[in-house]
């Protein structure tokens, strides 16, 4: 027997049996600040997630890379001082992997996933990754829950078989996933191409101009060429036929020489105008209304080449939203700051201490630092000072000397608190609404067809949920499952 199972104690606690009393939301400065580097419970959750499997990644397992470029149409200096996006038709080369979120990489590309979307720009400041996904909002608000969601939707550890109890009891037992179950379950949850898949950055940013003003900002890619998706019932047929169809679509299209192109857009929300929406502009489980804060174009990605080698190129491309150039930073949005720590610590005990060195990851600018050693390191500084501050090397590397921006203030309690403004259903309930009648059709009868063989109390907490979201919602969802239970 393991030694869990000899345990007879009913209470949660940490690696080392500290009783945790609040295992929903991270330690914040106050009930919105950033989280702060003492969360010990919230770094010991992720950093065990993380070492789960080996070499495979434990998400975004299976995928396929591009590389290409990335041109400026419009200049943001007004908004960022991000190099990359002041003056006319800049360029920046890029690479792209495209991914599915939960499937392991053997699992086929059609399966019911939001699709990972991020985009490594090799800028003359340094790499800056824009990791988002192919949906715009995500199930959970806050990092520490992230272990918890994908334990329950990954298959179940006594037999190794994806269960939807497991999945569908975490939902109904989190209400701030249902506007994502709005979109995964419509047929933006199944595609046959990334070609014609958009891409969010999810996650609220912010940009800082010049002069030190900041903004909060969200990334939208749009395809040109369109967005198509699929139903669940071709889904399900390609999934046996040509389990790998996106990606052989996508480097059948670049070794063709045809390009693969995107135009990103953003929203821009001012700062001080955070609270004056029925949502939290922070909160990764909402979408900015359109018609208040409508989308800029800013830009084409434009992919041109498939890679020479899968395994140097895509397996090993490494992605982080920590990997920020000035002119960017993390807003306090919850889920991100947990990003900030979580992927690089995935990618250095998944590919090694020095996965930033190999070719793919390396910025196109020089790296001069006082790092060393580690597993595979091959790029070394000569001679015989790696310390500062020193003087036999005149205290180099120097430090870059920047225009002092204004500090942001933060003040609060240091708490494990949820955001207050949740407001759960709207968004999911309007987003119902949006719909067309047969993209209402297809919504509910994927969601009926997956709850079909769940326990009947699950059931009932998810007809509840739709409910609240918008009653028609719920009672075509309650219909339609009573018809699979006939």
């Amino acid at each position: 027997m393991s030694r869990r199972s000899l345990e007879n104690n009913d209470y949660l606690t940490t690696n080392q049996g500290v009783l945790i009393s609040n295992d929903e939301s991270s330690l914040t400065v106050g009930e919105r600040g950033p989280v702060v580097l003492t969360d010990v419970q919230l770094i010991e959750k992720l950093a065990s997630f993380n070492r789960e499997r080996i070499p495979e990644r434990v998400v975004h397992a299976k995928g396929a890379g591009a590389y290409g470029y990335f041109k400026l149409y419009n200049s943001m200096k007004k908004y960022t001082k991000a190099k990359f996006l002041n003056g006319p038709n800049k360029e920046t080369p890029v690479f792209v992997r495209f991914s599915t979120v939960i499937g392991s990489k053997g699992s086929a590309d059609t399966l019911r996933d939001p699709r990972g979307f991020a985009v490594k720009f090799y800028t003359e400041e340094g790499n800056y990754d824009l990791v988002g996904n192919h949906l715009p909002v995500f199930f959970i608000r806050d990092a520490i829950k992230f272990p918890d969601l994908i334990h329950a939707f990954k298959p179940s550890p006594d037999t190794n078989i994806p269960d939807a109890n497991r999945f569908w009891d975490f939902v109904t037992n989190t209400p701030e996933s249902i506007h994502m179950i709005t979109f995964l379950f419509s047929d933006r949850g199944t595609i046959k191409s990334f070609r014609t898949i958009e891409g969010f950055g999810v996650n609220t940013y912010v940009w800082v101009s010049e002069e030190g003003k900041r903004v909060y900002v969200k990334y939208h890619w749009k395809p040109l060429s369109g967005l198509r998706t699929i139903d669940r019932h071709e889904a399900e047929k390609l999934a046996g036929i040509d389990p790998d169809v996106a990606v052989r679509d996508l480097y059948d299209t670049l070794n063709k020489g045809k390009n693969v192109e995107y135009e990103l857009f953003v929203q821009i929300m001012d700062v001080k105008d955070e609270f004056s929406y029925d949502f939290d502009p922070l909160d990764a489980t909402k979408t900015w209304p359109e018609d208040l804060l409508p989308l800029m174009k800013v830009g084409k990605l434009t992919l041109t080449d498939a890679p020479k080698n899968f395994f140097a190129e895509v397996e090993q491309a490494a992605f982080c939203p920590a990997n920020l150039v000035p002119g960017i930073e993390a807003s306090y949005d919850k889920l991100l700051q947990g990003r900030l720590f979580a992927y690089h610590d995935s990618q250095r005990h998944r590919i090694g201490s020095n996965f930033e060195e190999l070719p793919i990851n390396r910025p196109k600018v020089p790296v001069n630092n006082i790092n060393q050693d580690g597993s595979m390191e091959y790029c070394y500084r000569d001679g015989k000072v790696n310390y500062k501050p020193n003087s036999l090397n005149d205290n180099r590397p120097i430090e870059y000397k920047e225009k002092e921006i204004c500090p942001i203030y933060v003040e609060g309690k240091v708490e494990r608190k949820k955001i207050k403004l949740t407001n759960d259903f709207n968004q999911a309930g309007n987003l119902y609404m949006s719909y067309s009648k047969e993209e209402k059709e297809h919504l509910i009868d994927n969601l009926a067809y997956d709850l079909r063989n769940v326990d009947r109390k699950i059931q009932s907490k998810a007809i509840e949920l739709f409910r609240k979201c918008n009653k028609e919602y719920g009672e075509n969802v309650k219909c339609k499952l009573q018809e699979y239970n006939k």
